[in-house]
C-alpha cells in the first residue's frame, strides 16, 4: 500500500475532483450526522466553515490510499482501512469523506477533511512524514496488503522500459510521473528544466515548457510500449509542487548553493589526478576509470559525428556537471592525454610521481587492514609495521580494488609490472609509516595523559571509597601505569613520566575495553573538561552505555561530573532513538510509548516536557526540542498519556530488566547485529527493551533465524569468553574506527558535500 497526503487552502476544487469522477461509490463520511447519508454539498460547507477558522495554506487535507496492483479491498474493509489510517494521522475526531475511485488499474480511495479543528487551532502537521510511513507498515499488516518501501529513499525507480498506460489510466499516468520525478529530485540537486528533462528521458518522461511573459509552465507526458503518448499534464496537476514556478525555485536554489564552488574545486582537483597518474587515455575507458580510481560516476557526450567533445558527471554531492563547466583545463575534445585511435591504449606512467603515491597508499592501506583483522592487538600500529613482511601483508595488497585497477593499466607486452614496484617500495614505505604512527602516538598519548591529569586535578572521580578509581581511569583511556611511567596498554614503546600515589590494579576487572569504549570515554572526559556550558555535541548514543562498558570507572565518578555526563549523554541518545522509532511511529503516543518500551519516560514540568531514563544513576532529565515539544502537546489526554506511563516503567523494572545491559541488547537487534544480539540473549539470557512491534519486525527480518543458529552452537568457554567481549565491544559500526583508507586523490578532502542535507522536493 502506499499512501499519499497533500495540502492545500482550498477545498471545493478538491471535493469538485473527487466526486466528479464517473462511477465513483462514497463509502462514507465520519463525524458528520450521518456515516452514510450525509449531504455532499452540506459537508463541503462544513469543511470550508472549519477550515476558514484559520489561516493557514494547509488548512485542508486530501489523503490518497492505493492498493499494489491486482490487490483488492471490498467497500467496508476499505472504509475501515481509511478510518484506521485517519485516526492514527491524527484526523480520527475531523470530519472527513471516504470515496473510493475505479479509473486505474490498482484500487485507492480520496479522504478528504479539514486540519482545521472546531476550537479553531490547528492539528499538529510535524512529523507527519514519519506518522505515514509508520501507519501504512502498520495497517499493511493488518489487513493483510504487499509492504511498501520503508523509506522514499529507499523506492527504486522503474525499469527501463515503457511505462503501460491506457488512455483512461490517467492517475496511473500521473503517479507514475509524481514518483518518479520526486525520487529524481531527490537523488540529484537539478539546476535547470533541460536538466530535468535529461533525466527524466531514461524513464520515458517528456517535459515541455512555455514562457508566459517570464513564468515559465510546465507539463509532463509519457511515451509508452504500444506507441501511444499520454496527454501532457501540467505540473501542478501532477503535484502542486511540481508546477513551473516551484520547480524554477527549487533549480535557483541549487544554483545558488555555497557547495557548488567547493564541489567544482574537488571535481578539478580528482579529474586532474587522474590525468597526472595516466600517460595516455583511450575516450572509452575514461568513465570506468574515473569510477575505479575516483569513485565517480560519468558518462561521454558525443557530437554529430559520433566524436566525443564532452564528459557528464554525476556527483556524490547530488550536482550534475560537464566537464567543461568545472575548468576550461579539461576540454576533453582536445586534451593531449585523451584518444579515441584503435591503437592507443590507456595505460599508466609508472616512472610519475602520482603511481608513486598511489603505490606508496597501497602498501599503508594493507598495513591499516592487516592491523584491523588481527586477532590480538598486543601492539600498537607503528610497531605492527615494523615487523610484518611483505609476504604477510601481500594478500591485503593483492585483493584491493585499488590493486587490480593499478595492475590492469600498468600491464605492459603481457607482462605485469606492479607487483615489482610494490616491492621495491615496500622497505622505504614502510619506515615512513612506522615514523609517521609512531608520532601520532605519541602525541596521543601525551594528550590523553593531559586530559588525565585535569580529571584528577578537577576531582572529577572519587578515589577515596576505591583504591582502583586510578587503574580504571587509566584502563578507560587505553593506558596504564608502572614505576612513574604512564603508556598504551598494550606497549611500552611510548610512555610520559608522571608520578601516581595510591595506585591499584584490582584482582577482578568487569570493563569490556575496545578501541570504540576508549574513544567514547576520551570524548565524555575531554567534554567534561570543557568550558562549563558546553553542550557536548562531540558525544554519540554509544557514550550512554559508558557505565555499562567501564562500570567501576563511572561508579566512582562525582555526583555533579556524573549529572553532567548522564543529561549530554541522554541528549545524545535520544537523537539517535528518534531516527530509529522512525518506521514504527504513527502517532505522539507512540513517541511516548516507543521511548517507554526502553526504559525511557517523560514529564511536563510547567510548560516544558522533558524525558528522564531508569539507567541513570541520578535523577537527570534533557528537554525536547521545540518541534517534539509541539508534537507531543498535540494529544488531547496528554496528562492522562503521561500518567499512564508508569505501568510500562514498573513492568520493565520488576521484569529484572532496568539494566543498561537490556538496553544494549535492544541497541544492538535496532542496529541488526542480529548475530551478537543473539549470543546475549542465549548465553547472558537478558531481554531486550523493546517495543512488541519492533521487536516482531526484527524477528522476521533476522534475528529468530540467528537465535535458533546461536541456541545449537555448543561453545567452550574460551570461545564464549572472546564472543561476550565482541558483543560487550564497541565496534567500528557503533563507535568509528581508528584508521581509514587514505584518499584516493592525494588527500584532498571536501566534507561537507560528502555529507550535505538534500535540498529536493520531497511529498508523500
Amino acid at each position: 500500500m502506499i499512501a499519499r497526503i497533500l495540502y492545500r487552502n482550498n477545498v471545493q476544487g478538491v471535493l469538485n475532483y473527487v466526486l466528479g469522477k464517473s462511477g465513483n461509490t462514497i463509502l462514507g463520511f465520519q463525524n458528520t450526522y450521518s456515516d452514510t447519508d450525509t449531504n455532499t454539498k452540506f459537508f463541503g460547507r462544513v469543511l470550508h466553515y472549519l477550515g476558514n477558522r484559520h489561516d493557514s495554506k494547509k488548512r485542508y487535507v486530501h489523503a490518497t490510499l492505493n492498493l499494489p496492483r491486482g490487490e483488492q479491498l471490498d467497500n467496508k474493509d476499505f472504509f475501515e482501512l481509511s478510518k484506521a489510517y485517519m485516526k492514527h494521522m491524527g484526523y480520527g475526531e475531523q470530519p472527513y469523506i471516504v470515496v473510493r475511485h475505479h479509473d486505474t488499474k490498482h484500487e485507492h480511495v480520496h479522504i478528504v477533511s479539514t486540519t482545521i479543528k472546531e476550537d479553531c487551532l490547528q492539528i499538529n502537521l510535524s512529523n507527519d512524514f514519519r506518522r505515514n510511513v509508520a501507519t501504512q507498515k502498520y495497517l499493511e499488516k493488518q489487513f493483510g496488503l504487499s509492504p511498501s518501501p520503508d523509506t522514499r529513499q529507499g523506492k527504486d525507480l522503474p525499469v527501463y522500459r515503457s511505462p503501460q498506460f491506457k488512455n483512461e489510466d490517467i492517475s496511473g499516468v500521473r503517479f507514475y510521473i509524481q514518483d518518479i520525478i520526486n525520487n529524481t529530485l531527490q537523488k540529484y540537486k537539478v539546476r535547470s528544466f533541460k536538466e530535468l528533462s535529461e533525466l527524466l528521458r531514461p524513464y520515458h518522461i517528456q517535459l515541455k515548457t512555455v514562457d508566459h511573459s517570464g513564468r515559465i509552465g510546465v507539463s509532463f507526458g509519457i511515451e509508452v510500449e504500444d506507441g501511444y503518448r499520454s496527454r501532457f499534464i501540467n505540473g501542478s496537476i501532477v503535484h502542486p509542487q511540481l508546477s513551473g514556478p516551484k520547480l524554477q525555485k527549487v533549480f535557483e536554489r541549487n544554483k545558488r548553493s555555497k557547495l557548488l564552488p567547493m564541489v567544482h574545486k574537488r571535481l578539478e582537483k580528482q579529474i586532474m589526478t587522474t590525468f597526472k597518474l595516466l600517460e595516455s587515455i583511450h575516450y572509452e575507458n575514461l568513465p570506468d576509470i574515473l569510477k575505479s580510481y575516483q569513485n565517480l560516476d560519468c558518462e561521454l557526450v558525443y557530437d554529430k559525428e559520433m566524436q566525443p567533445e564532452d564528459m557528464i558527471i554525476y556527483d556524490k554531492s547530488g550536482f550534475i556537471f560537464r566537464a567543461s563547466e568545472i575548468s576550461s583545463k579539461l576540454n576533453l575534445a582536445n586534451h593531449p592525454l585523451l584518444t579515441n585511435s584503435g591503437n592507443e591504449k590507456t595505460s599508466i606512467e609508472v616512472d610519475g610521481k602520482q603511481f608513486n603515491l598511489e603505490v606508496q597508499k597501497l602498501i599503508k592501506n594493507a598495513f591499516y587492514k592487516s592491523y584491523l583483522d588481527a586477532h590480538k592487538r598486543d601492539t600498537l600500529l607503528s610497531e605492527f609495521v615494523m615487523i610484518k613482511s611483505f609476504k604477510e601483508v601481500l594478500p591485503y595488497l593483492a585483493s584491493s580494488e585499488s590493486y587490480s585497477f593499478l595492475n590492469h593499466y600498468s600491464t605492459k607486452n603481457g607482462g605485469s609490472r606492479l607487483l615489482n614496484f610494490v616491492q621495491s617500495e615496500f622497505e622505504r614505505t614502510r619506515t615512513i609509516l612506522g615514523i609517521s604512527e609512531a608520532n601520532k602516538e605519541l602525541k596521543t598519548l601525551e594528550n590523553r595523559v593531559s586530559i588525565l591529569k585535569k580529571a584528577l586535578e578537577a576531582n572529577v572521580f572519587d578515589n577515596s571509597g576505591n583504591k582502583s578509581t586510578l587503574f580504571h581511569l587509566l584502563q578507560g583511556l587505553g593506558l596504564k601505569y608502572d614505576n612513574g611511567k604512564i603508556s598504551y596498554i598494550n606497549s611500552n614503546i611510548h610512555y610520559v613520566k608522571m608520578f601516581m600515589d595510591n595506585y591499584h590494579i584490582p584482582n577482578e576487572n568487569e570493563a569490556y575495553i575496545s578501541f570504540g569504549s576508549i574513544n567514547q570515554n576520551e570524548r565524555v572526559l575531554t567534554f567534561l573538561m570543557e568550558v562549563k556550558g558546553s553542550k557536548g555535541t562531540d558525544l554519540s548514543a554509544t557514550a550512554f552505555f559508558l557505565p555499562m562498558l567501564l562500570p567501576q570507572l563511572y561508579s566512582s565518578m562525582t555526583s555533579d561530573y556524573r549529572k553532567q555526563f548522564e543529561e549530554h549523554s541522554l541528549k545524545a541518545y535520544l537523537r539517535n532513538a528518534e531516527r530509529l522509532h522512525l518506521s514504527y511511529e504513527k502517532s505522539p503516543r507512540d513517541y511516548i510509548q516507543l521511548f517507554n518500551a526502553k526504559g525511557f519516560y517523560f514529564e511536563q514540568i510547567k510548560d516544558k516536557i522533558y524525558i528522564s531514563s531508569i539507567y541513570s544513576k541520578h535523577r537527570v532529565r534533557s528537554s525536547l526540542g521545540s518541534k517534539a515539544q509541539a508534537y507531543l502537546k498535540s494529544i488531547k489526554s496528554l496528562d492522562t498519556v503521561l500518567n499512564d506511563q508508569s505501568k510500562t516503567i514498573s513492568n520493565i523494572i520488576d521484569k529484572g530488566r532496568g539494566e543498561l545491559k537490556n538496553l544494549w541488547l535492544s541497541y544492538l537487534i535496532e542496529k541488526e547485529l542480529y548475530g551478537k544480539a543473539a549470543f546475549i540473549m542465549v548465553y547472558d539470557t537478558l531481554r531486550p527493551n523493546l517495543d512488541k512491534d519492533v521487536l516482531e519486525y526484527h524477528y522476521e527480518k533476522g534475528l529468530r533465524e540467528q537465535l535458533l543458529e546461536v541456541s545449537k552452537q555448543k561453545l567452550n568457554s574460551q570461545r564464549a569468553t572472546l564472543l561476550r567481549r565482541s558483543a560487550y565491544a564497541v565496534s567500528s559500526l557503533l563507535g568509528g574506527n581508528y584508521y581509514k583508507e587514505e584518499e584516493v586523490f592525494n588527500g584532498f578532502k571536501d566534507e561537507l558535500t560528502g555529507n550535505s542535507k538534500g535540498n529536493g522536493i520531497y511529498f508523500s
